[in-house]
């Protein structure tokens, strides 16, 4: 009988990675590592470009409600799934991931929602929108945000301020200019500038991005050389028009 040197060296591989596996399982679980306790919690929170609503602190409020806060626990009987579904449930959350490393450390690593918009309706509602389109609850927290005001119903917010507030604060300039926006009873806006003693006229809110570059030009060639104070009002309402009533 010839003997089958590639079926031994099988055989022979297949044992040792059998041994290899059944070590590194008991290794793993080890007397030492199944009373191993969780010694540090660490929490990424990647900011997007507002930042400021979630911190350390309140993530840890927030498990430490729901009994799951895993600093001190064995770290065999922490859950991170229901960590994660926790997490998630704070409207401020969008992604949350947790996991357990040697050592007993715990990483969770949060997405947070990034607020566009927050509203101060005339009907006493005060809120967020994100840039989504979901409305985020009032909080504590203070941001560099457009504030809108006036005649404004979930929907408007959703559908108009939303994506007009994701232009504003994705865009450099129009971020550092627009401080207020004010919607009117017929759904129209105007806009309160930081720089300059006048108001902005948008009329319905269509074609936002094209009427803003239009004053944006108006902005660098006409009102630097007028003055940013000579005119008390500015409407962009019909194309293709720059409308200024002086002081």
């Amino acid at each position: 009988m010839t003997f089958n040197w590639k079926k031994s060296i099988i055989i022979l591989t297949d044992i040792a990675l059998a041994v290899y596996l059944l070590l590194a399982i008991t290794a793993f679980n080890k007397p030492d590592d199944q009373k191993a306790v969780c010694t540090q919690v660490d929490v990424d929170i990647q900011e997007g470009t507002v930042d400021g609503f979630l911190g350390d602190m309140e993530i840890k409020e927030q498990l430490q409600r729901a009994k799951i806060y895993p600093q001190g626990q064995p770290m065999k009987e922490i859950d991170i799934r229901k960590i994660e579904e926790t997490l998630k449930q704070n409207p401020f959350v969008e992604t949350a991931e947790c996991f357990k490393t040697q050592g007993g450390h715990v990483n969770i690593k949060l997405l947070q929602r990034l607020p566009v918009v927050r509203v101060k309706a005339e009907n006493g509602e005060d809120y967020y929108i994100d840039a989504h389109g979901s409305i985020m609850p009032n909080t504590h927290y203070t941001s560099d945000l457009v504030v809108a005001t006036g005649h404004i119903n979930h929907k408007y917010a959703q559908k108009i301020l939303a994506r007009i507030g994701t232009f504003i604060i994705q865009d450099a300039f129009w971020h550092s200019q627009i401080e207020q926006l004010h919607v009117l009873t017929d759904g129209s806006l105007e806009m309160v500038p930081r720089v300059g003693d006048h108001i902005i006229y948008l009329g319905q809110p269509s074609n936002t991005q094209q009427k803003l570059a239009r004053l944006e030009k108006f902005y660098r060639y006409g009102l630097s050389e007028a003055g940013w104070n000579k005119y008390s009002y500015i409407s962009l309402e019909f194309d293709n028009q720059i409308i200024c009533k002086k002081r």
